[in-house]
């Protein structure tokens, strides 16, 4: 017995919660930390670049879950981890003014619990799909439940923005604390037995196999290692403006906390429009190639960005809004088509190992989103250090984020196109499984 169509929709809701939740203590709590609180950008860089670094143990969790077969178990005690750190990370913000120190170390201490609950729920998540959706739905079933991610994001984002206004610190902990109740009980009810008469195949020799050897092993597969730099380079740029949109809309246009956050849910809205896009395009109307459509999505973002910078610089009268739907909208192509490809590859190789290549993915993701959110706040607080104003420090980061991506669609149409030749042909349809 495999995973139904209704069990997969079930699926989607708990990733959708991860994304709820995740986007007010990447965004939102950023935002607070450098405008309201005065600080570095470099600090809520550094904090959450560690909740991306914690998740470098994607590939443990997936083993963990796959030797016991009770995947249900993880992915609820990640959402329960990922809870208590989103309100802890809440309470830290209280106590920054008046005990730094401890803020401090409260922040690194919740930063990691929201790093080791989304690895723990998201990697179990996906090790559960991947082992029991049939082949021809795996494309299709992570289709969705990336797509009900991002509305879950989006939604989450408008939704707080309007309830922050006006904004206190009683009103968020209020917020953070409904949010988490909401979504540890929909993901409570969305895996009830859901593992139930599922056929539980054992992973014969990777039980014994020791990871790092697992690891070494899909390494030394070319189609796997040219993907995995792909990813680290595209998500770099990708993840780069998560950090310091928020914070420019609020130093450069004077965004208050709630429309800043509610300008994160515009570019979800446009990133969720973008994967929709391809989806229909791609696949019922059969336009264009994945290639095609890695490439539009990695220009186009690039175009973008730029737009976001110039909107800074010369008064246009047009609203930033547009120019963040735009970049989302973009920024959803390429990521739809990325993970067509990865659908397709996850399982190339000697040996069937799609949980082990989705880790190493899923972790190379990590340290793209980690890294490259960190580097972002740090070239602003340098360019800023060095005298340059705030609207041309943020511009010129806007801009080297934009040629990231114009280095990513050329590698595309390089390494990728040649990468991405498996058995058959692997568009985006029903037919084909971080973040």
């Amino acid at each position: 017995m495999t995973l139904s169509w209704f069990s997969i929709f079930r699926l989607g809701l708990v990733q959708m919660c991860l994304g709820a939740v995740v986007v007010l203590m990447t965004s939102t709590l950023n935002r607070l930390m450098v405008v309201e609180l005065s600080m570095a950008a470099t600090v809520p860089g550094f904090l959450v670049g560690l909740h991306y670094i914690v998740q470098l143990s994607r590939p443990k969790w997936g083993l963990v879950s796959d030797v016991e077969n009770n995947r249900t178990k993880w992915i609820l005690l990640g959402m329960l981890v990922l809870a208590i750190g989103a309100n802890l990370a809440t309470f830290s913000l209280k106590i920054f003014a008046p005990y730094p120190m401890l803020a401090m170390i409260l922040s690194v201490a919740a930063y990691t619990l929201i790093g080791v609950g989304v690895g723990a729920s998201g990697t179990s998540l996906l090790a559960l799909m991947a082992k029991h959706t049939t082949e021809r739905r795996r494309p299709a079933a992570a289709m969705i439940t990336w797509l009900m991610m991002i509305f879950g994001i989006a939604m989450t984002a408008g939704v707080v923005g309007q309830l922050l206004a006006p904004y206190s610190h009683q009103r968020l902990t209020t917020v953070v604390i409904g949010l988490c109740v909401v979504t540890i009980v929909v993901t409570y009810l969305a895996t009830w037995r859901i593992e139930r008469g599922l056929v539980q195949n054992s992973l014969d020799t990777t039980e014994n196999a020791p990871l790092l050897d697992e690891l070494k092993d899909v390494w030394a597969h070319s189609e796997t290692r040219k993907f995995t730099i792909f990813v680290f380079l595209s998500m770099t740029a990708y993840f780069m403006q998560e950090l310091i949109l928020e914070p420019y809309a609020g130093l450069v246009f004077a965004y208050t906390p709630g429309q800043t956050t509610s300008l994160s849910g515009i570019q979800n809205g446009g990133v969720f429009m973008g994967m929709l896009s391809v989806g229909i395009l791609a696949t019922a109307l059969k336009i264009g190639t994945l290639h095609t459509w890695v490439k539009l999505g990695c220009f186009g973002s690039a175009v973008l960005l730029i737009a976001i910078m110039a909107l800074g610089q010369i008064p246009t009268g047009i609203p930033l809004e547009l120019a963040v739907f735009g970049l989302g909208l973009f920024n959803g192509m390429f990521a739809v088509s990325a993970i067509g490809f990865m659908m397709s590859l996850a399982g190339s190789g000697d040996k069937s190992r799609e949980g082990t290549r989705m880790g190493l993915w899923g972790a190379a993701q990590a340290i793209a989103a980690g890294f490259g959110g960190l580097l972002g706040t740090i070239l602003v607080d340098i360019f800023q250090a060095a005298s340059m104003s705030t609207v041309n420090a943020y511009g010129v980061v806007f801009t080297f984020e934009a040629g990231l991506f114009v280095w990513a669609a050329w590698l595309a149409g390089t390494s990728i196109t040649r990468t991405a030749r498996p058995k058959r042909a692997l568009p985006l349809t029903g037919e084909v499984n971080n973040v």
